[in-house]
């Protein structure tokens, strides 16, 4: 793998912060994927929210993984990396109505239903534009995650998915639904999600709700359960790719579908999440009184997590020469006292200047950065760039 720190010589004159890509960690990934998903006839849709980088997608779309999208540019950026419109879902608890339209436009494989009234708004505008929409009703399955409460989908209170007493609601106002062709249910418990036991009792519940739309005379084409699996922040460089086979292996054991039913997928950060890197450089040692805090040139402006969700991401000093250690708090420059990204961390010794590797930042980093502060956004470069 062309991990950073072989690349130093590279790098020492790039203007940090930057984001780093090795594309053959992201291959090997994707040949886990393809492995043990996709040659047991599964569907993968990536899930683009964690990393829509045009060259990360590129990739991902030379292994025939679908999309999953939750916004009508999301969409728009799956066709334009290749991405079949008839492999593209539509998720998301809040599609307006000219973004339901942009898939109505692209006949889409579907859209994830969340609500009664979303299926009526999607049967209106198929109507009007004369298209039969297919669609697959997302159903909250109240299964925990064992996540981070701000990424846990799949319970009751969250406002993801239909509750269960408005199926029936929906079944019953199907046939007078002309533009609707009901194709799959679909779920989705959280994101990070490191405890297989949860997909044990999430494909128990898919199974539950299969049957019982067959035994409302419903013969659904397809069960979608989603994504969610967790990588490895702690140890990133020891577990670099996630254990694909233990995960599809959950849902060939206890999954129990029709012979002509597909099972689809949707993983994004499991991909992408190793493979990227945000490379910032040292601005000053500071001590506090009882602190000695490392301000870096990076901020939450770049790599959100750790002030969202109080996300630990490992941090190594890719420069320093010193084999001494010393215990900091690694923050950035952003006016918010939430921009910190480790506090109370052994790094080597490190001094103005030294670049600093935050790892695991290949999901929900670049695509998350903001202009807050009027900030230059982080570029991007991958390791083909630079072995050049």
């Amino acid at each position: 793998m062309a991990d950073i720190t072989s690349l130093l010589g590279s790098i020492r004159n790039i203007p940090t912060p930057f984001y780093f890509y090795d594309l053959e960690l992201l291959r090997k990934s994707l040949d886990e994927v393809k492995k043990h998903g996709l040659s047991k006839g599964y569907k993968v849709h990536y899930a683009m929210k964690a990393n829509a980088n045009p060259r990360i997608l590129e990739v991902i779309r030379q292994y025939h993984l679908g999309a999953d999208a939750v916004s009508s540019n999301e969409v728009k950026a799956a066709l334009a990396a290749g991405f079949p419109k008839e492999e593209i879902v539509f998720a998301g608890v809040g599609k307006s109505d000219e973004e339901i339209m942009v898939g109505l436009q692209n006949d889409i494989f579907c859209f994830n239903c969340e609500s009664a009234q979303e299926v009526e708004v999607i049967n209106e505008l198929a109507g009007r534009m004369g298209k039969k929409a297919k669609i697959a009703l997302r159903i909250n399955p109240n299964v925990d995650a064992k996540t981070h409460h701000y990424i846990t989908t799949g319970m009751k209170e969250n406002k993801f998915g239909l509750p269960p007493k408005e199926i029936d609601q929906v079944i019953d106002k199907l046939p007078q639904l002309a533009n609707i062709q009901l194709t799959g249910i679909h779920f989705h418990i959280g994101s990070q999600v490191t405890s297989l036991e949860s997909y044990t009792q999430l494909a128990q519940r898919a199974n539950d709700f299969n049957a019982y739309f067959r035994s409302k005379g419903i013969e659904l084409q397809h069960v979608n359960v989603g994504g969610g699996l967790g990588i490895d922040y702690v140890d990133p460089k020891g577990n670099p790719v996630p254990d694909f086979k233990s995960y599809f292996e959950v849902f060939e054991k206890h999954m129990k579908l029709a012979p002509e039913q597909e099972l689809h997928f949707e993983l994004g950060r499991a991909i992408v999440g190793q493979c990227g890197s945000l490379i910032s450089k040292v601005l000053y040692n500071k001590e506090g009184e009882t602190i000695k805090f490392l301000i870096i040139d990076a901020g939450m402006t770049e790599l959100i997590r750790p002030a969202l969700y109080q996300a630990h991401h490992f941090i190594e000093n890719i420069t320093s020469q010193s084999q001494a250690y010393e215990t900091y708090d690694v923050v950035g420059p952003i006016c918010e006292s939430s921009d910190a990204f480790r506090k109370g961390i052994e790094l080597k010794q490190s001094k103005r200047g030294d670049l600093l590797a935050i790892r695991s930042a290949g999901a929900y980093g670049e695509v998350m950065m903001s202009r807050y502060n009027l900030r230059d956004n982080a570029k991007t470069y991958f390791d083909i760039d630079l072995n050049r």
